[in-house]
């Protein structure tokens, strides 16, 4: 009976960091994590966790929307699952339970999950078709690096220091850093 914990962000410039010490918290022996979108089922360690967890394990993640935030997806994940009997914790939410009630939670919940994210993406478009309309000089995309207090300091650590050990010390992606000496060089 193994515990595993899942953690997952969707950009790669997002931390892990917190969800995985959730995970330990709650008593996550094996954590597998990934930057992946969730608006995607094509997500390589949750597929490969999924094919190697068996009957009486418990797979533990922070946020119900981690499984998927397509609802049918997450639905027929969970069920099958609660078939095999596994586990299911959701550290904001709590266990998972294979009974009418807990299943009727979990749909209301994700169907929530799911329309959340779908007014953020109205809005977001909203927002920006505003900015296009009554900004002159908008641009969409992110703003150019600036050579900054912190990105120095980024930029004399990772002098001495791996890329790696450089992301994890400002919590940061590796990416980032890069971009960061790019930009003094």
């Amino acid at each position: 009976m193994t515990v595993y914990g899942y953690a997952r962000v969707s950009t790669a410039g997002q931390s892990l960091v917190g969800q995985k010490n959730n995970l330990k918290e709650y008593g996550a022996e094996i954590i597998i994590s990934e930057k992946y979108t969730g608006t995607t089922t094509d997500r390589p360690q949750f597929d490969k966790l999924v094919r190697s967890i068996k009957g009486n394990d418990t797979l533990i993640v922070t946020k119900l929307d981690r499984f998927a935030r397509n609802t049918r997806e997450a639905l027929n994940l969970i069920d099958s699952l609660l078939q095999m009997k596994v586990i299911i914790k959701v550290i904001n939410l709590g266990t998972i339970d294979n009974t009418p009630m807990g299943r009727l939670i979990v749909r209301t919940l994700l169907s929530v999950a799911e329309m959340e994210r779908d007014l953020i993406i109205e809005r977001t478009r909203a927002g920006k078709m505003f900015a296009k309309q009554h900004n002159p000089n908008y641009k969409e995309g992110r703003p150019k690096r600036k050579k900054d207090s912190r990105n120095q300091a980024i930029f004399e650590y990772s002098k001495s220091h791996t890329i790696s050990n450089t992301a994890e010390t400002f919590d940061i992606s590796t990416r980032t850093v890069s971009y960061v000496k790019a930009l003094f060089k």
